[in-house]
């Protein structure tokens, strides 16, 4: 957490403050360790506090590190705020309107700026690293629970609750933080065409390609995968499919490495797929950052102009999507280093059931 707060500092002093104020509860988990209702505050020295209401205070005491936690005023966490920093150069990364508008009456001189967690948040620490590989680690055993569980006639909605339930046993559906999009995408036939889409009732049947992808959090932390099963007698065309996005999604992870930009790996992937004909059908990016949040930067896409750094965590996921009759996905979270550190082990080849 020290080293943390001195990345903050160092970024908080490049736009000339010299205090930091978060209201957003993935940059205070970042700050403090404590995900709640509160607004964080970090000054010169590496001094953090926590100015929280008082139905709040005792979990923030009890989780986070090393922070002296306020208990607000009666006129609420705003008013309290004003009170504690005036005569400061302040940073904040506040999101609200109105919030806003009030701290400007109250500081005038406030700044609001993400760009210092944005800085320090996109290269993970061991621990965070520590974490993501946990997370990343049973989402594995969910998709051998997969294979063991998906069977003709069972609806996507079953396989939901099943995956739910070892998720929730596992931690990595914990309610105290925030939620997740789409936390398990289960789609089957021709709803597998549909990247996002979203669990039906729909019963599995013969001939279907199924795509699970399980984004979900531990200890605050997300890991992000998927992968598409068949299950009775598949297509030629799905066959066919699946390994040419088998061959981009190698290619891409192959392409990782610091000082690459996510263009390029974006590139090597869509490559692939265009050489097969099927370029129309990678109808999103090739990846994204994870972290904190499900979708952070760096965005690894062909408009992107960032550079991969070491330990940065990010996502490989080519995909190819026939409307109306099926799609195909395979994606990693992974840690980029001289050689990609791919935090998933479930087989990537092809299943069927």
């Amino acid at each position: 957490m020290k080293a943390r707060r001195k990345r903050l500092e160092k970024y908080c002093n490049t736009i000339n403050c010299d205090t930091l104020v978060t209201f957003e509860p993935e940059n205070l988990f970042y700050l403090t360790g404590f995900w709640g209702e509160a607004i964080g505050v970090l000054e010169k020295g590496g001094k953090t506090t926590i100015i929280a209401p008082e139905l709040e205070a005792q979990r923030a005491k009890e989780d986070s590190v090393n922070c002296n936690v306020v208990i607000s005023q009666r006129g609420g966490l705003v008013s309290s705020l004003a009170s504690t920093i005036k005569k400061k150069k302040i940073c904040t990364d506040c999101q609200n309107y109105s919030i806003m508008q009030s701290l400007k009456k109250s500081i005038p001189s406030i700044k609001q700026s993400s760009a210092p967690f944005y800085n320090a948040r996109i290269i993970k620490d061991s621990e965070e690293i520590r974490v993501l590989k946990k997370a990343s680690s049973v989402i594995d055993e969910m998709f051998e629970l997969c294979t063991q569980t998906i069977q003709k006639g069972r609806r996507e909605s079953e396989l939901q609750t099943i995956l739910m339930a070892f998720a929730n046993a596992n931690d990595l559906f914990d309610t105290g933080y925030r939620s997740t999009l789409n936390p398990l995408i289960i789609a089957s036939g021709s709803n597998s065409s549909l990247p996002h889409a979203q669990v039906t009732k729909r019963k599995f049947a013969d001939g279907d390609m199924i795509t699970v992808d399980l984004t979900l959090r531990y200890k605050g932390y997300v890991s992000d995968a998927t992968r598409t099963f068949g299950l009775g007698s598949i297509s030629k065309e799905a066959i066919t499919v699946y390994e040419i996005v088998k061959e981009s999604q190698k290619a891409g992870l192959k392409a990782v490495r610091p000082g690459k930009t996510c263009a390029s790996v974006d590139d090597v992937c869509r490559k692939i797929i265009e050489e097969h004909s099927y370029g129309p059908h990678f109808i999103h990016s090739t990846g994204h950052g994870i972290g904190l949040d499900v979708h952070e930067s760096p965005n690894i896409s062909a408009k992107s102009k960032e550079k991969l750094k070491k330990d940065m965590a990010i996502t490989v996921e080519p995909g190819i999507y026939i409307p109306k009759k099926f799609g195909v996905r395979i994606e990693d979270s992974l840690i980029v280093k001289d050689r990609a550190a791919v935090m998933h082990k479930f087989t990537k080849d092809l299943i069927v059931i």
